[in-house]
């Protein structure tokens, strides 16, 4: 493709280049979360006063009157590098909205001390309001890109300079993963040979156009995803070329280093990415801990009633015993019963061998994934609670005893491990998960590839952050039940 060609191609598509539209979609969304993380804290103080037979103690609909604050929200948000919000780590999000509305809320509260000198509802209300605020600025978040998806509404436009394997996998990631917020709008490559487009995005085989096409449309992103370019020719296309772009950003070939925390130090000159092991530190294992007992004392008390009603349900809907346990692989490779509710009839195990042996195509899929799509052996509550994952609630215990974390790397079984190869051994170095990154991506759908892909992603990006996102997605994927069988 020309030039000239691609001319008409982008105008006839694209008329804004900046973030300021996406900006103004997550400032509107932001202001939605925090009056209703407002109006759910005066909610909960006004329940309050009525259990307590005082119909009077504070004015429900009166936090209506403190969107005055919201500028302050914004202002903190914006600091805290949420906005415009583009190609952030969901872990990254999930911190910045935490902090953020604790600096928030409490200059909420200390100017309210300071000018009333008394802590009353009113001020109780906003300390339930920041409780209540991360988790539904992260929902009004999401609504708004499914809204923004669903409107068709176009990305940011980047050029991707490189049309090999990178750089058209880069492409397929930007066009699948719309949150990101980047909308790939032209190629560039250096090789006469490729075809004119990819996935319907123009290729052009010039990598020296940068600032032509900066001054003709004013794209301001350039992403260079061509690990395989000799050192000279890389420098010499980014001092001539993607310089150009007002923002750029490398795509290194580090497949085998997925860190989002990864940081760039200066050895006297010398630029080098660092990295650590965070699942390797004292304190941040005391706190993954802490946090794995808060969560199930305080989450078991609340549904432990919902539980006794399963283990009910197994009991007469067919003979066995309501708990069925099995060997998993613990934190350094340490053996370990991990508890299910019991899904399947009874002689499971026996019945298995059976079905392997005759039906070849079951043995295949079984061999492949060490699971069955559509298994005989699943009672009709055990089909519910598998999609719904409630039949793994009971290794609530395995985390109680200390063999498992409530977030982690999928729990495996013996015979499993081989499937990770050279990764057997980094997986065993921490504590499986109830649920974790690979469980809310996809569960069953996904293959032993992507599995551990997200299981290694998980190791080193690991932060608080990340495990509260994980278990904020794990409600909708139990609700949707997609992946599951």
């Amino acid at each position: 493709m020309t030039l000239d060609q691609f001319d008409v191609w982008y105008k006839a598509r694209y008329r804004r280049t900046s973030s300021a539209f996406t900006a103004t979609m997550m400032i509107i969304s932001d202001f939605i979360a925090v009056m209703a993380s407002f109006g759910a804290g005066f909610l909960v103080v006004k329940l309050y006063y009525i259990m307590m037979d005082d119909w009077g103690g504070i004015d429900f609909k009166s936090f209506f009157t403190y969107w005055p604050y919201l500028p302050f929200f914004t202002l903190t948000f914006f600091i805290m590098g949420l906005y415009p919000g583009i190609s952030q780590a969901p872990a990254e999000e999930t911190r910045g909205f935490t902090i953020a509305s604790i600096l928030a809320h409490n200059g909420i509260l200390i100017s309210r001390y300071i000018q009333y000198e008394v802590i009353d509802s009113v001020f109780i209300a906003f300390i339930f309001s920041f409780f209540f605020s991360s988790t539904i600025l992260m929902i009004c978040r999401d609504i708004m890109h499914i809204i923004r998806s669903k409107a068709k509404v176009r990305g940011i436009p980047a050029v991707i300079y490189g049309a090999g394997d990178m750089g058209r996998l880069l492409v397929d990631r930007l066009l699948i993963a719309k949150k990101i917020g980047y909308e790939p709008v032209l190629i560039l490559d250096d090789n006469a040979e490729q075809e004119d487009y990819y996935r319907n995005i123009p290729i052009i085989s010039d990598t020296k156009i940068g600032p032509e096409l900066v001054k003709r449309y004013n794209i301001k992103m350039a992403m260079v995803a061509m690990p395989n370019l000799e050192q000279t020719e890389m420098a010499a296309m980014i001092k001539n070329s993607v310089y150009a772009f007002r923002y750029n950003v490398l795509i290194p070939d580090f497949f085998n280093i997925s860190n989002i925390w990864m940081s760039v130090r200066d050895f006297d000159g010398m630029l080098g990415f660092a990295t650590s092991h965070r699942l390797k530190m004292f304190w941040n294992l005391a706190i993954k801990r802490f946090l794995d007992l808060l969560m199930i004392i305080v989450g078991g008390l609340i549904v432990s009633p919902f539980l006794l009603l399963i283990a009910l349900f197994i009991k007469i809907s067919s003979p066995g015993p309501v708990l069925y346990s099995h060997k998993r692989l613990g934190l350094n490779g340490k053996h370990f019963n991990a508890y299910k509710f019991r899904t399947m009839v009874k002689d499971a195990d026996k019945k298995l061998k059976e079905l392997l042996e005759s039906d070849p195509e079951v043995k295949k899929e079984w061999e492949e994934s060490y699971k069955i799509k559509n298994d005989p052996r699943v009672t009709k509550i055990g089909k519910f609670l598998r999609k719904t994952s409630l039949d793994e609630f009971p290794q609530l215990l395995n985390i109680l005893k200390g063999e498992m974390s409530l977030v982690g790397p999928r729990p495996v079984i013996p015979e499993e491990i081989e499937m990770y190869r050279e990764n057997a051994m980094r997986i065993l170095t921490v504590k499986p998960g109830l649920t974790g990154l690979w469980q809310v991506s996809g569960r069953s759908d996904t293959d032993y590839g992507e599995r551990i892909s997200y299981d290694l992603y998980y190791l080193q990006s690991w932060s608080v952050w990340l495990d509260l996102w994980i278990i904020y997605r794990t409600p909708r994927v139990i609700f949707w039940g997609k992946g599951a069988y």
